[in-house]
């Protein structure tokens, strides 16, 4: 029994430190690619950051999910809800909308995650906010 906690203990250490791994990556490479747009957010001294997301069209509306542990980019977002999308060179004004309830859900349904990718993250929490145009 001892010997099957500590294997146990180990497979644990290694899945956190891979997905700690997996998520600094992504954090530092901020990787680019079809549907990737830069969020323009500002914090409570006024500084303003771009994070790279993934733009997310449901419906007539669009959203960006916060799909991984760190979060800061979502927290300004909504405590500063006037943020910018940045695609292609071209930048555009928006009010970020927290979303809950129904339309959560269905956006969730309609847009999952591979569970491969659910895996490498840690399964994080997913949130979602609406982008409302100015």
């Amino acid at each position: 029994m001892k010997i099957l906690k500590k294997i146990l203990i180990i497979l644990l250490i290694a899945y956190v430190g891979m997905v700690f791994s997996f998520e600094s990556w992504l954090g530092y490479s901020q990787p680019q690619g079809r549907g990737v747009v830069t969020i323009n957010t500002t914090d409570d001294e006024g500084i303003t950051t771009g994070r790279a997301v993934s733009l997310i069209t449901n419906g007539e509306n669009l959203y960006i999910a916060r799909n991984h542990w760190p979060k800061r980019w979502y927290d300004q977002a909504i405590e500063n809800p006037n943020v910018s999308l940045e695609n292609e060179g071209v930048t555009t004004e928006y009010l970020a909308a927290s979303v809950s309830g129904e339309e959560h859900d269905q956006v969730d349904a309609d847009n999952p995650l591979p569970t491969r990718f659910r895996f490498l993250t840690g399964y994080p929490p997913r949130y979602f906010i609406r982008l409302d145009p100015k």
